[in-house]
């Protein structure tokens, strides 16, 4: 099943999408699903971000070949740290050039979407708590990470992190292939399998470390192949069995 947050004839909705048409929902992608008599066109509908999380937790160096590629040795527990929710975009959207940056670089990545309330738990339990996957970008200024030592101003600059199309919550994120393409070429090309700490794994991780509440969202990682962006680009990631999160730079 995909769910989508999106608007429409001005107002904010939520939904399932199935083939080219949404089903409203009554209330949001958290409650009981709850069908509405009303059908949009899928072609109608502004597609929001997925969901509106009250933080995003990320996975630092979660794949063996962007270690290598960034020639940092393979951590021995995830490296995490977050983005702020106003880093949130959806697909469609501008991602935007700081100006205190010279260079931004896509990074195509598996997203979790948290189902319910989740605070240690273990990996046995983890599925549990998780509503479905999306596409993600975190977007990155390549030179302030570099620059400052750590992480947090070159991830959490507003539209660093786009979302979307939707959350798909019929899948298997255990072999997943993982794809960004730059104005059309392929940058990335990886499978989940190749996950140094799979998905289970992070999710009972961080629920050790922080409370996560519905909607919020972990991204996992990317792939070796992350390169700069520049004005006018089109960066576009896919993930097999969810489908293609595409957004712009100005």
């Amino acid at each position: 099943m995909r769910l989508a947050r999106f608007h429409v004839e001005g107002r904010e909705a939520c939904g399932i999408v199935q083939g080219g048409e949404i089903q409203e929902l009554v209330g949001n992608l958290f409650d009981p699903l709850i069908i509405r008599t009303e059908t949009h066109r899928l072609a109608d509908a502004n597609l929001l971000a997925p969901c509106k999380p009250s933080k995003i937790v990320a996975v630092g160096l979660n794949y063996q070949d962007h270690a290598h590629e960034l020639g940092f040795p393979i951590p021995e527990n995830p490296i995490i740290f977050l983005k702020p929710p106003t880093s949130v975009i959806g697909t469609g959207g501008r991602i935007v050039v700081p100006a205190m940056s010279s260079r931004i670089d896509f990074e195509a990545e598996l997203g979790i979407v948290i189902k319910n309330a989740t605070h240690c738990i273990s990996p046995e339990d983890a599925a549990d708590h998780i509503l479905g996957y999306t596409c993600a970008n975190d977007v990155t200024a390549r030179d302030l990470q570099k620059r400052d030592g750590q992480w947090t101003r070159s991830k959490a600059f507003d539209t660093f992190c786009p979302l979307g199309p939707w959350i798909e919550t019929d899948l298997d994120p255990g072999n997943l292939l993982v794809e960004s393409y730059l104005n059309g070429k392929r940058m990335q090309s990886s499978r989940t399998s190749q996950l140094i700490f799979p998905i289970t794994y992070v999710v009972s991780f961080t629920s050790h470390i922080m409370t996560l509440h519905p909607g919020d969202l972990i991204i996992t990682g990317t792939p070796a192949g992350v390169g700069p962006m520049n004005h006018g680009d089109k960066i576009e990631v896919r993930i097999e069995g969810i489908g293609s999160l595409v957004n712009y730079v100005q």
